[in-house]
């Protein structure tokens, strides 16, 4: 259903590709906020219990996809959900559920569940889920019809704030998927080249609408800054001046990111509690911005104060707006900043370019018995901070294995359960390290390692099994292959 005549700008739809992945890990035992979620979502997951009860071979294929849903759990609540929102953004609907674009193009944190398509598509033809789209459909259109005044509203409002046309933008799409089969305090913004992507799980008789605000006011105001490189790098000397700040690292490395993420939160504390807030709460806000990082907030919300008493529209005061930034004033005030210890962390998930994806090329080149450059993309995703540091320091560690350095290797694997959050990781880093203590003829200290392993692998079998087997007896290296005569 579109929100607007002509060539709409925002769309509110239901995707049966979304229904399916979703519905799938709440079959594997994915049951965040289930008390607090749509009844819709129980009564599909009670549906499908009964079909995979009544059938071995939907319940073969069920355990198959579920050893995989299991081995690729994540640690954060919030990263189980957004890995599978990404997969099902990526893929092509049923009845293939194969990827849209080329691997590569995949963004990191679907590439990590390539091999669940495949199981998914056995998993669905034997449950027959799509005759369980069907049978709801009506209950999903009927969610699209409850939220469409309120988001209509919304983007409406923000259009006369910013004094915009109220046609869509050509080649351009924001769509809002309403998708009750996930976690309803959790909302997953994407955007995926010039798509825009929101999925929430509704809940109740309201959306978060500010968080899908903040991502439509990407959709409206990122192309403004990628029309204007010069200015751009302008203002780039900005970035050294917040390289300490708690925020993420895509707003240290990028000025457009950064300049359009200070204008959105001016944007937003100006209409903050629908415009009836009073100028200490909004002050506020844009102090608890400027604190993260986002040293431009104050000057917008300075500016915007300027243009909601003008005539003009904001693409064409946007331009004078920049120009009229004070780079070194800024820097210096930036410099007087004392940066908070953390930051919320951003609404909007912007994919690395697939020539960023270095973490997945280096374990790939890993397995191939490369592991000279295994071990510069491992480094170079660590030195960039672009990626997983723990996925890098344990590829490291391994590289160092695969040459002998155990010394190196230790101190890899130590120093990826320092910030290692996959499970996957952390037990294997256990593992392989109570294989060194063996191997060095500490055996309290390899048992105290394989303990940790059993602890951290409670969804992955074979690192149970070889936690186990360290346990028992001291690891000892598999013999060569003697040469036949």
């Amino acid at each position: 259903m579109c929100l607007a005549a002509d060539t709409p700008k925002i769309a509110l739809d239901n995707s049966e590709t979304l229904f399916s992945v979703l519905t799938a890990v709440n079959t594997c035992g994915y049951d965040q906020e289930l008390d607090n979620s749509d009844p819709l979502r129980s009564q599909i997951r009670s549906e499908v219990a009964r079909i995979i009860s009544a059938s071995q071979d939907t319940a073969a294929a069920k355990d198959e996809m579920c050893q995989f849903y299991r081995e690729h759990q994540q640690q954060d609540p919030s990263r189980e959900l957004a890995q599978y929102v990404s997969l099902a953004l990526s893929l092509d609907g049923p009845p293939n559920f194969a990827f849209k674009g080329k691997e590569g193009e995949v963004p990191p944190d679907a590439a990590r569940l390539v091999g669940f398509g495949p199981l998914l598509l056995k998993f669905y033809q034997s449950a027959g889920l799509h005759d369980f789209w069907l049978r709801h459909r009506a209950q999903y259109e009927g969610l699209v019809e409850k939220y469409h005044e309120a988001l209509s509203k919304m983007v409406f409002n923000t259009d006369i704030y910013l004094k915009l046309p109220t046609a869509g933008f050509v080649g351009r799409q924001f769509t809002v998927y309403l998708e009750p089969m996930g976690a309803p305090a959790q909302i997953n913004a994407r955007i995926y080249g010039a798509d825009y992507y929101v999925v929430i799980s509704p809940v109740g008789s309201s959306l978060k609408m500010e968080q899908i605000r903040h991502t439509y006011l990407h959709y409206v105001l990122d192309p403004l800054a990628m029309k204007r490189p010069e200015a751009m790098k302008r203002l780039s000397p900005l970035l050294d001046a917040i390289r300490t700040a708690p925020m993420e690292e895509s707003f240290k490395n990028d000025i457009s990111l950064l300049v359009t993420e200070c204008l959105i939160r001016a944007v937003e504390a100006r209409n903050m509690l629908g415009g009836k807030s009073t100028e200490a709460q909004r002050n506020e806000a844009v102090d608890a911005s400027v604190g993260q990082g986002f040293i431009l907030t104050r000057y917008f919300y300075n500016s915007l104060a300027k243009f909601e008493q003008g005539p003009i529209g904001f693409r064409d005061a946007y331009g004078d707006m920049l120009n009229a930034i004070d780079v070194r004033g800024e820097t210096k005030r930036a410099g007087q900043v004392e940066f908070a210890s953390g930051a919320a962390p951003e609404v909007v998930y912007i994919p690395r370019r697939a020539s960023e994806q270095l973490l997945i090329a280096a374990e790939k080149r890993l397995s191939a018995g490369d592991p000279a450059t295994a071990q510069k993309l491992a480094q170079q995703a660590l030195d960039e901070k672009s990626e997983d540091p723990g996925r890098a320091l344990f590829i490291l560690a391994q590289v160092a294995t695969m040459n002998r350095d155990i010394q190196g290797a230790r101190d890899y694997f130590q120093r990826a359960l320092g910030v290692a959050k996959e499970p996957k990781v952390v037990a294997w880093s256990h593992i392989y390290l109570g294989r060194i203590f063996d191997l060095q003829e500490d055996r309290e200290a390899a048992v105290g390692e394989y303990r940790a392993a059993l602890g951290a692998s409670s969804s992955l079998p074979e690192a149970q099994a070889a936690a186990q087997k360290g346990l028992q007896q001291p690891y000892e290296p598999p013999v060569p292959a003697q040469p036949q005569q």
